[in-house]
């Protein structure tokens, strides 16, 4: 007869423990699963993959917020991005304006501004090297950008 209460509290305490486990199950999986419109757009890869997964359930929390940044005059004319964040994350730029003295000039910065934007995305920052033979837009590029991130109060 004493051994029956031991198995008794010994099988309900497992049971706690197997029930309070599988209650955090749900978050877990529904972030996972639950597709974001930035999932949508850009698939991940490899380790980007594994820790979006890891902290799949304060990714729910994180908001996704856009700024344009600062138009810069620069020697060839006038530029400005838009910046979109995810919690404190840079997620995309997109050219909000672009005006050329010239059509060289145009043809530079189509050519230019795709590769400042990976530097942008790679590095998580305004803090980019520049183009070599594109020195103005590329910090006319890096201006807007942080400008971008200064109104979205991002470090």
């Amino acid at each position: 007869m004493g051994r029956a209460p031991l198995v008794i509290i010994a099988t309900a305490a497992g049971l706690v423990g197997v029930l309070s486990f599988h209650a955090g199950a749900p978050n877990s999986i529904l972030a996972t699963t639950r597709p974001t419109a930035s999932s949508r757009k850009q698939p991940q890869s490899g380790s980007a993959a594994s820790a979006s997964s890891s902290g799949a359930t304060s990714s729910i929390l994180l908001i996704t917020r856009s700024a344009v940044g600062a138009k810069e005059q620069y020697g060839y004319g006038v530029l400005a991005v838009r910046v979109t964040v995810r919690g404190s994350r840079i997620e995309s730029i997109t050219l909000a304006g672009l005006q050329t003295a010239e059509q060289y000039s145009q043809q530079l910065a189509a050519q230019v501004i795709p590769m400042l934007r990976s530097e942008v995305l790679s590095t998580q920052s305004a803090q980019i090297n520049g183009i070599s033979g594109a020195s103005y837009t590329s910090q006319a590029y890096a201006l807007s950008v942080q400008s971008a991130l200064d109104r979205l109060h991002v470090a």
